[in-house]
């Protein structure tokens, strides 16, 4: 039978799902069960390390090279992340041993590593493309062209950016390339943001304690710890060295912009419940043609530790959630 061309349906490109290091200290056994969780779905794929504090150290760089192999064996893509904030000697040594490693790419935190990793680019071209982290401060095509020059091969778009800034700076009819190829732009979509580090324990603090004799309080508050205004309202998120949002970036409803962008993936960050579905309605939503409306509603359902924000993809505040436009299956 033939089929005129205005009853044919052309899918959308498909957004990869990229599920972020978990930002929070999770017990060894609970982390190991997330990933074999997130290994039985739909990601494609999965950043792991420790990014906020070298004092989470259950697990080591061995095992999460071990962990990678799981996964890597689970048809997900691997990337390794190096600590954003990097003080002293043994953190160093950490990263050196991360950057220095063949079996994953990596993914830099910070300037540190990416010394480390332009110059094993330089000698392994084909095999060492390596990402670039959320804190990496890229703002202009110029600045990512120079990177992309060190051997980067994906970017991660800086989180205070609308989606359309995104757009500008690698645009999908003249992205830019570097010795690794064109770079991919990949968006953070979900999770509460992480938007500043110090060298000081912000929960320490809260309780009372040093960083050093912090009895490891963080692992008491599997999503943070909620930050109110002197009048009640949601303000920010304690977690270690870390400071997030208060609200939880959703940009589920955002498939259009997010490909008239030239985006090639989203980030969804872990958060201590509901991940799984959160995974599977993202796909269900940017690739698979389910109604984003519906699925925002079963989102808002899980009791999430905070409420929807959107405000940056929009270029507004990022406290922010704007819905002055209809949300169409993407």
């Amino acid at each position: 039978m033939n089929v005129s061309p205005s009853e044919t349906t052309i899918a959308p490109r498909r957004l990869s799902l990229t599920v972020g290091p978990v930002q929070y200290w999770w017990p060894r056994q609970r982390l190991i069960a997330f990933y074999s969780e997130v290994a039985d779905g739909p990601a494609d794929a999965v950043v792991l390390g420790e990014v906020v504090c070298s004092r989470r150290n259950e697990i080591k760089v061995e095992d999460w090279l071990a962990l990678g192999r799981d996964l890597a064996a689970a048809g997900k893509q691997v990337v390794l992340a190096t600590q954003i904030l990097v003080m002293g000697e043994g953190e160093l040594r950490t990263l050196r041993r991360v950057c220095e490693q063949s079996e994953f790419a990596v993914e830099a935190g910070d300037a540190s590593a990416l010394r480390i990793l332009a110059r094993a680019f330089e000698h392994q071209p084909l095999q060492r493309p390596f990402v670039l982290g959320p804190h990496i401060n890229i703002y202009s095509r110029e600045a990512l062209e120079e990177h992309a020059q060190l051997g980067a091969g994906r970017w991660v778009v800086p989180l205070e950016l609308g989606i359309s800034a995104a757009g500008a700076i690698n645009p999908p009819d003249a992205p830019v390339a570097g010795p690794a190829g064109p770079v991919a732009t990949e968006v953070f979509a979900f999770g509460r943001l992480p938007l500043s580090f110090s060298a000081r324990c912000f929960t320490a603090r809260h309780y009372r304690l040093s960083k050093d004799t912090c009895a490891f309080r963080c692992r008491e508050h599997p999503d943070g710890l909620p930050l109110t205004s002197t009048d009640g309202d949601a303000f920010l998120t304690l977690n270690g060295t870390q400071m997030q949002s208060a609200g939880v970036q959703c940009l589920l409803g955002e498939g259009a912009a997010l490909r008239a962008a030239g985006a090639a993936g989203v980030r969804l960050s872990p958060c201590s419940h509901g991940f799984d579905r959160i995974v599977a309605g993202f796909d269900a939503v940017l690739n698979r043609g389910a109604d984003a409306a519906a699925m925002l509603d079963d989102f808002t359902g899980l009791g999430l530790a905070g409420a929807l924000v959107n405000g940056y993809a929009r270029r507004r505040p990022g406290m922010e959630w704007i819905d002055d436009e209809p949300r169409e299956a993407c």
